[in-house]
């Protein structure tokens, strides 16, 4: 990617997790950047094409840094506390707002990003519990698919507008929702041995975080 056009993205980024979608302009984010509107649009087209770009890159860094950590030598159950621990520190900069906003202003962009997301980590839970099966950290008699499918509709549950008006945009709240959802998740799969392990893992990698 060319070197200012991940500036812009990355700057970008920090100003809507800081102030939310709606409120900023293309002026306002120009000013942050110190560069001039001509300059902006030589990298994107139109604020929706700035959005989509920055949901494009934010989604494929993510992608990238759990193939690296997937292709080193790590079991299925350090694999989801390692990324599940990524989830808890990323909510720390997460602003409840942003959905909001790409829900009502943008929700075609809102829904193309979501998707994604959503098939990319059904295939990604898929992928782990397989794997954990084949270790032997996971129970065997389980629906893969199934299982797949519902750790998906929860994260689909607590993205819901409803759900994260009654958080009252707690984001320590929203942290909890999510760990007590995967603490949940992984006990329902692992077996006996398994379960040990994530009991001994899970301090190690400080995954209980305030």
């Amino acid at each position: 990617m060319d070197e200012k056009l991940e500036k812009i993205l990355r700057e970008s980024t920090r100003l809507f997790s800081k102030y939310g979608i709606r409120s900023l302009s293309m002026d306002d984010i120009c000013r942050e950047l110190g560069i001039s509107k001509k300059t902006l649009y030589q990298y994107v087209e139109s604020k929706s094409d700035l959005i989509a770009r920055i949901l494009e890159n934010t989604f494929g860094k993510r992608g990238r840094e759990l193939l690296e950590f997937i292709e080193g030598e790590h079991n299925a159950i350090d694999e989801l506390l390692a990324v599940s621990r990524k989830v808890c520190l990323n909510m720390q900069d997460f602003n409840p707002s942003i959905i909001f906003d790409l829900q009502k202003y943008y929700p075609e962009i809102y829904k193309n990003h979501y998707d994604a997301k959503m098939i990319a980590i059904f295939n990604d839970i898929r992928t782990n519990i397989n794997k954990g099966i084949t270790e032997g950290l996971y129970r065997a008699d389980m629906d893969v698919v199934l299982v797949a499918r519902l750790y998906v509709q929860k994260l689909e549950d607590v993205h819901h507008p409803s759900f994260l008006a009654s958080m009252s945009m707690d984001l320590a709240s929203y942290a909890r929702v999510f760990h007590v959802m995967f603490d949940n998740h992984i006990r329902g799969i692992c077996n006996a041995t398994g379960l040990a392990y994530y009991e001994k893992q899970k301090d190690y990698l400080n995954f209980n975080i305030e």
